[in-house]
């Protein structure tokens, strides 16, 4: 597999929400055991409230885990196994935005 399969749900994301993670990709490729969910809140390289987060797997081969997102900053992953192998996007990590829940009209 040359890319990485993440889904998040639910997509907008809004402040409060909990937020389910979905990873199928490079370290399942590589027969992983355990694969961690790598997250943080802020903008960049600037990283703030970083959690490791032990995704459960399930039938289909896939990783999952959830969290709740408590900002309006940005939400940024990536993923590591128990040996310290990474998948981060190619150093590009995975990067969302995170709404303050208002609907304009």
């Amino acid at each position: 597999m040359e890319h990485s399969e993440v889904v998040v749900n639910p997509t907008p994301i809004s402040a409060g929400e909990k937020v389910t993670v979905n990873y199928k990709g490079l370290l399942t490729d590589e027969g992983a055991n355990e694969v961690y969910l790598h997250a943080g809140v802020g903008y960049n390289d600037n990283w703030r409230e970083i959690t490791d987060i032990k995704m459960e797997p399930n039938s289909t081969g896939e990783w999952s885990a959830q969290l709740r997102v408590n900002t309006t900053e940005r939400l940024n992953f990536c993923f590591k196994d128990s040996a310290e192998n990474w998948d981060n996007n190619n150093g590009h990590n995975w990067s969302f935005e995170v709404h303050n829940g208002q609907q304009y009209s």
